[in-house]
């Protein structure tokens, strides 16, 4: 019989390094206003995350300012800022971080010969000085450095050998060998950091890092396979948002080791319960949709339809399911709420969703639900954590919408007739268009005057029933970047508008920024 005190000693403690802000921010459409990275950057730090990967402070001003207020109020967590193996980078990133309680320098350079051939253009020799220069000049700033390998499962483990050692030598005490094209199989991970470990001589005196790409679908494993190997650090992104394909799934990740403990004697420091709250949060401020089957925190996660699941489940819940649904957050949904419900029994409420709102914005959001209920006879959970995400997400818009009205049917042409405050002033809009939603749309674009380009429109209801609200999202391109809004309303058209505003609000403050930034 096991002795689940001893158990529980022998494992090795996990490190987990989000890099939702920075890695996850770069998947197209998927940018974050200020306000959304430091809700995001809260939620982490309460969660339980080890390191915050916060930005990349020299990418724009924007960028430094959010990981520069992410260092001052983060509580917890370890706050990292990447850089380029440029002096400048360095420079930026170790200013970001200064006000940190913890900062961290995260850089990095290329090391396989089709990088280095064709997009540093350096020899071998060369980039280890610049691996030992820009490490030295990042450890001179900070205490914690981390070096990372650019493309290090296409690098000859020879040569990658060298650069290790030579980061280690400079100062780095994380060294990051990350799968950036998500190549690799988990056998060839898992040997790839035995090998290095094994011959480098000062492996002995840093912390080794995974960072895995999702291109084959393996990112999970691999990260996984790189652990038993010898890495005692993840990089990885909540809902696996990334580039391309995306990045390791950081709920995946936790539960893996969580419930699999017996093939995997590891630990990590976070509150699963929060996972399901941290994977709304993230997309809702992304405006990113997590697929109905995605493990952990999809909407069929714990859902059984087949009767023979059915059945097992009634007899006993572990014949088909691994984990409990309330170990990731999930609770059942709730009718109790209602247009009779008070301000007290809505603040716990919401306390018991994971939300945690000023005054100012809990009045606003109870307002807001009374008018839902009014609209709405049964008010779920996921009605209210909709209608507040929203709340928290528009709190500080530009352009907010203050009423639509729609004449629609078969005898066109269809039209609509829009009020928006735009920055404190009232402005009124008919527009006709080729159905309510392009009216809608016109009617923003001549209060609000842009040119920027729908690439995306999306609608789904948040529950059943013929009264659920509507949560729509919207991508609009400008100048080569794309954002995405989201909005929700009982109304169609209604969650339309707001969910273009919010997009169009994020290109807003963009422009703002870059010309704030161009007038330095």
């Amino acid at each position: 019989m096991t002795n689940p005190t001893t158990d529980a000693a022998k494992k090795d403690r996990v490190i987990i390094f989000d890099t939702t802000l920075r890695d996850g921010e770069q998947c197209p459409g998927a940018s974050m206003t200020f306000e959304e990275k430091l809700e995001v950057a809260e939620l982490l730090d309460n969660m339980g995350v080890d390191v915050i990967e916060a930005g990349f402070p020299i990418a724009s001003v924007g960028d430094f300012e959010s990981v520069s207020e992410i260092a001052r109020r983060t509580k917890r967590a370890v706050v990292a800022g990447l850089a380029r193996a440029i002096a400048g980078d360095i420079d930026r990133a170790g200013e970001a971080v200064r006000h940190a309680q913890r900062g961290r320098i995260h850089t990095f350079v290329s090391t396989s010969p089709i990088h280095l051939a064709h997009q540093m253009r350096k020899s071998e020799e060369e980039v280890l000085e610049i691996i030992a220069a820009t490490v030295a000049r990042a450890r001179n700033l900070v205490e914690d450095v981390e070096w990372s390998a650019m493309d290090a499962t296409r690098t000859p483990i020879e040569y990658l050998c060298r650069c290790v050692e030579t980061a280690i030598k400079a100062g780095a005490s994380t060294i990051n060998l990350p799968d950036t094209v998500g190549y690799a199989t988990p056998d060839e991970y898992r040997n790839m950091f035995q090998t290095i470990r094994e011959r480098v001589p000062n492996a002995d005196k840093a912390i080794f890092s995974v960072h895995c790409h999702d291109d084959l679908g393996l990112a999970v494993a691999n990260s996984l396979a790189g652990v038993e190997g010898g890495a005692r650090q993840i990089e990885c992104t909540i809902n696996g948002l990334g580039e391309r394909a995306g990045n390791a799934a950081l709920e995946e990740i936790v539960m893996a080791i969580k419930t699999r403990g017996d093939v995997l004697p590891y630990e990590t420091g976070i509150e699963t319960t929060m996972l399901t709250r941290a994977s709304k949060l993230v997309s809702a401020v992304t405006s990113f949709p997590v697929q109905y089957n995605k493990a952990i925190v999809g909407r069929n996660a714990f859902a059984h339809e087949s009767g023979i699941h059915q059945d097992g489940m009634l007899k006993n819940a572990s014949t088909y399911e691994i984990m409990t649904p309330e170990s990731v957050g999930v609770t059942k949904t709730s009718l109790v709420m209602g247009k009779h419900s008070g301000r007290h029994a809505f603040r716990e409420k919401l306390k018991a969703l994971g939300y945690n709102l000023g005054e100012n914005a809990l009045e606003d959001a109870f307002r807001r639900f009374k008018d839902l209920a009014d609209r709405k006879k049964h008010v779920y959970d996921e009605d209210i954590e909709a209608l507040v995400d929203e709340e928290i997400l528009t709190a500080h818009d530009r352009v907010k919408l203050v009423s639509l009205s729609i004449i629609a049917g078969t005898r066109g042409p269809q039209r609509a007739t829009m009020k928006l405050d735009v920055g404190g002033e009232i402005r009124t809009q008919e527009a006709e268009g080729n159905g309510p939603v392009d009216a809608t749309f016109n009617a923003i674009k001549a209060l609000v005057p842009h040119e920027a380009t729908l690439e995306l429109y999306q609608v789904h209801a948040v529950t059943e029933g013929t009264d659920a609200q509507a949560e729509v999202s919207v991508r609009l391109a400008m100048n080569g970047s794309s954002v995405t809004g989201r909005g929700a309303d009982p109304d169609t058209l209604v969650a339309s508008a707001r969910a273009y505003l919010a997009a169009l609000n994020k290109l807003l403050v963009r422009g703002e920024r870059l010309h704030a930034h161009a007038a330095e």
